[in-house]
């Protein structure tokens, strides 16, 4: 991975997933990010996720968004696989409207995706970074485009509502392509100062989408077959809260998660349907059965899959014997899914995909960024949801 040092980022190119460092000032004189795009006078600020050069009344230039990475309740996601970046907007608090934001950044999503869903691809490009965690360091994750090639105009720019101390109020969550670009040259983001956008040096997949509006995305297929236990379980601390919170709303009655588990299924696979949970006992080494549906809806083909649910403490892991329990009771033509609350096992894991079982894992870290996909993202709106859709008998302890 290539580091950009801080006094070396005003003769940098951008690199796709290269380090560019900050200064060891306290100050916001020592970000990377304003330096980084500085040529002759002109640039962008030194603060905000929403970075702007240009003006909405000359055009903008360039765009570059910064996702710090601990906003829990805005979880901006880079999917590698499929390159598709969900970016959450700048009004992020109660008391203005949705467009009213200091910066503009939402004036700015709005009019760049109207004009796409137009035709009329009157976009700047979008730069992406995101913090590294180590002091003011930030990643270069790509060059993007607004939209996506398989998302509709009612998809890729959606307003959402959120409630915070009992305040409703609306924010955007828009979806970008980063764009199969491995190298962005300072030479282009002269041109770009310039008005030049589709100049010598721009990237060939801007070109054609600007030309053309096809996407030609960064697709990076992942070469992980089995995931390590920090892999799968999440990394912050609010994350861990809600797999504990889950955990807790269970423990008096595991067999209850199994509902959970199910919605879990649901939530991430839309076209999973016909789920009956089974009894508690005698359920042959299935917690739930159910259809997954594919093809147009005029020619649906329903698919079986068989639900294995474990309710465990987050740090003890699933082993081999809960996981053949499952794939020696999945039948011909049907898949399985292990939700847990914890990790499965590396040799368990290794057995699954050494041999090439139909086995979905989702593990505690997916299971978080599930529900905060669905807009769950804290362990009181999680708790809030567990005590609403699966109630549970307290315990005989708790009553007395």
């Amino acid at each position: 991975m290539v580091d950009c040092a801080f006094e070396d980022l005003g003769s940098a190119d951008l690199v796709l997933d290269a380090t560019y460092r900050g200064g060891s000032g306290s100050s916001f004189a020592s970000e990377p990010i304003s330096p980084l795009f500085k040529i002759g006078e002109r640039g962008v600020g030194n603060r905000g996720g929403f970075r702007a050069a240009g003006t909405k009344r000359d055009g903008y230039d360039l765009v570059v968004l910064h996702s710090t990475g601990d906003q829990v309740d805005w979880p901006d996601t880079l999917d590698r696989q499929t390159g598709l970046f969900t970016y959450f907007g700048d009004n992020r608090s109660p008391g203005q409207e949705l467009h009213a934001t200091t910066r503009g950044g939402n004036r700015i999503l709005r009019d760049v995706f109207a004009s796409v869903h137009s035709g009329e691809m009157d976009s700047p490009p979008f730069f992406l970074f995101e913090s590294s965690g180590n002091s003011r360091d930030v990643v270069f994750l790509g060059l993007a485009a607004p939209g996506g090639p398989a998302l509709s105009s009612d998809e890729d720019l959606v307003a959402i509502w959120r409630t915070t101390e009992e305040k409703r109020f609306q924010n955007y969550r828009a979806l970008f392509t980063v764009l199969d670009t491995g190298t962005v040259s300072r030479e282009w983001l002269a041109e770009l100062y310039a008005g030049v956008q589709l100049g010598e040096h721009c990237p060939d997949a801007w070109r054609r989408w600007k030309n053309t509006g096809v996407y030609t995305p960064l697709t990076a297929p992942s070469t992980t077959k089995v995931r390590t236990k920090a892999q799968q379980l999440p990394d912050d601390e609010e994350g861990r809260r809600i797999l504990e919170a889950i955990h807790d709303h269970f423990s008096s009655q595991p067999t209850r998660f199994e509902h959970c588990a199910a919605a879990i299924w649901q939530m991430l696979e839309s076209n999973a349907s016909e789920i009956e949970v089974t009894r508690p006992t005698g359920d042959g080494g299935r917690d739930a059965l159910g259809k997954h549906s594919l093809g147009p809806p005029a020619d649906r083909v329903k698919v079986d899959f068989a639900l294995e649910a474990k309710c465990y403490v987050p740090d003890a892991g699933v082993g081999v014997k809960e996981v053949s329990r499952l794939i020696s009771r999945l039948l011909h033509r049907q898949y399985g899914v292990l939700v847990t609350t914890s990790y499965l096992g590396p040799q368990p894991y290794k057995e699954i995909r050494d041999d090439g079982h139909p086995v979905v894992i989702v593990s505690g870290r997916d299971i978080v960024e599930i529900l905060r996909a669905k807009d769950l993202g804290s362990e009181d709106d999680v708790r809030h949801w567990l005590t609403t859709r699966f109630p549970v008998e307290a315990k005989a302890s708790d009553s007395q």
